[in-house]
């Protein structure tokens, strides 16, 4: 039977409601002669008793530190409960079942603890017990080092987890569940019009996570595309047939543009050195030190102009004056990145940007674009009026 992996995020295992859908669906696969090896997330968000964000707020309160070996094993927790109780909600169902845990899943990190990096795969384990049950469950979001300590992937790590196991057990697609309908044109908490996309390509929903678009992780959709395999983002919680993620969407009539993405908490940094040739190549090398990565990044001779996440702030300013150099940081700032595969070599674009943000009274701080992007900063409290004339210019209502 063709292998099919179905993942679902913290909201769809968290209620009874949630895990039947999971047992239906699994079910469904089932008797239409498809495998389904099913991922999980840890239950709820933030406040949950088993959410992993609750789980690190416990453990900070009693000694405060960013990442460690024991705090990783306490955030893996979360995803070894779910997958227990899914377990056992499908042998409930009549199916017989069995969780792995991280450790059992053949996937080897580095030692990068909270953000470890996948560096080997092993199927074998896998593929001894994938036959002997009708769903295997497995624990997203985790691996283990060489040495056998448990890490955990970061940030959507369980989408990575679920495309790098269907990559290792060669399934003919991966399916994302969450609690909206697919990947949309823009966030609907700020544009009413907002729709799904039936489809769209590898390269545009990478663009769309990178910036800002949370509904599937940039690193799982980095290794589909490398293994040339379906996603499928879909709702479990309704009968949308979802968006489907591959090569190359087919589109009849390729509309400029596909999406609008944002990301918040962002600080505009201009920073000012006279004299000194190498003064900002000092500045560049501290910021590697600190791990600091910028975005937005315009050069003039005496002056730079770049992004930073908030959190890093005090860092510029510190390294700033360690190195005898002035900085202007604008705070609260949100960058829109306008994505399409028609926007290389068409004349207007920006001027169409220009045209709609200025008339909605909106202040572009900065922009820079790329083959298939135009992206602008803004002043946070503007983005309730910026992403919905945006999305209006480029007609993707209709």
């Amino acid at each position: 039977m063709d292998i099919v992996i179905q993942k679902y995020g913290g909201t769809s295992v968290a209620t009874d409601a949630g895990r039947r859908v999971i047992a239906e669906n699994a079910k469904y696969c089932l008797e239409h002669d498809e495998m389904p090896v099913v991922v999980v997330s840890a239950m709820g968000r933030k406040g949950a008793p088993y959410a992993t964000d609750s789980l690190i707020e416990m453990y900070r309160a009693i000694y405060d530190e960013e990442a460690s070996p024991d705090l990783d094993l306490l955030m893996s927790c979360g995803e070894v409960i779910s997958a227990a109780l899914i377990a056992n909600t499908l042998r409930g169902a009549g199916m017989s079942s069995r969780a792995v845990s991280g450790a059992q899943l053949g996937i080897t990190t580095d030692d990068q603890f909270g953000s470890a990096t996948v560096i080997q795969t092993d199927a074998t384990k896998l593929l001894r017990v994938v036959n002997d049950y009708d769903v295997l469950v497995l624990t997203g979001f985790q691996g283990v080092t060489e040495t056998g300590s448990v890490t955990t992937l970061g940030r959507g790590g369980s989408d990575a987890t679920a495309v790098i196991v269907g990559e290792m057990l060669k399934a003919v697609r991966v399916e994302i569940y969450t609690d909206v309908d697919g990947v949309m044109t823009a966030d609907p908490r700020y544009v009413a019009g907002a729709k799904v996309l039936d489809q769209i390509s590898y390269e545009e929903v990478y663009q769309m996570a990178l910036d800002g678009a949370r509904v599937i992780d940039s690193k799982a959709i980095a290794v589909a595309k490398r293994a040339k395999m379906e996603l499928w983002v879909k709702n479990t919680f309704s009968k949308s047939p979802g968006t489907r993620i591959f090569v190359d969407a087919d589109r009849s009539q390729p509309s400029m543009v596909t999406a609008i993405a944002h990301l918040n908490g962002i600080a505009q940094c201009r920073i000012a050195h006279e004299g000194d040739e190498f003064a900002f190549d000092r500045l560049l090398d501290r910021l590697a030190d600190y791990g600091i990565s910028i975005d937005l990044i315009n050069f003039l001779p005496n002056e730079k102009f770049f992004t930073v996440p908030m959190q890093s702030v005090k860092i510029i300013a510190a390294i700033a004056a360690e190195q005898k150099m002035s900085s202007n940081i604008v705070e609260n700032c949100s960058k829109i990145t306008i994505i399409g595969p028609g926007i290389h070599g068409v004349p207007g674009v920006m001027r169409r940007v220009v045209k709609a943000l200025h008339g909605a009274g909106v202040e572009i701080l900065q922009t820079s674009d790329s083959y298939t992007t135009i992206a602008c900063l803004i002043e946070q409290k503007y983005l309730q009026d910026a992403l919905p004339i945006l999305h209006e210019t480029f007609d993707l209502s209709l």
